[in-house]
């Protein structure tokens, strides 16, 4: 099984995202990109519902760090720590959100301080871009990582 096929298997065992629909589609080792359908994420409007817009980009930061952990062996739960969202333009069309670590986030020091103390702190940034790739919602958090017991 592939990393991005482990996830997708990740993502349907939860309720609320497999109600979402959504699925990773692309993996570079450093960013995370996740789709899903507008069918299944509308509001009342023929947009993108807002909470749908904020799980895919949760979920695309969540994705990521779970990859990568496994990608350096690392058994850890990940949790989204806070976040802070702009809503920028409707979204008329399926979800598409990309994460990546934040300008000063360290993926080598944050597994050594995750090695030392069992726990570390990383900061993402995540975006829902249109088709023409202006963005519809960004989404700056931070994750905490803890060791698996």
């Amino acid at each position: 099984m592939t990393p991005l096929e482990a996830l997708a298997a990740q993502f349907r065992a939860m309720p609320p995202v497999a109600a979402m629909a959504l699925e990773p589609v692309a993996w570079n080792g450093d960013v995370l990109e996740v789709r899903a359908p507008l069918a299944a994420n509308v509001n009342d409007k023929g947009s993108a519902f807002g909470g749908s817009l904020a799980g895919a980009m949760t979920l695309a930061g969540w994705g990521l760090l779970t990859l990568k952990l496994a990608g350096a062996g690392l058994a850890a739960e990940v949790y989204v720590a806070d976040s802070r969202i702009r809503y920028l333009k409707p979204l008329k069309a399926d979800l598409f959100a990309s994460a990546w670590l934040a300008p000063g986030s360290d993926w080598p020091t944050t597994i050594e301080v995750f090695a030392a103390r069992g726990r570390a702190r990383v900061e993402l940034v995540a975006r829902v871009a249109a088709g023409d790739g202006t963005a519809c919602a960004e989404l700056e958090g931070r994750f905490a990582l803890i060791r698996v017991s």
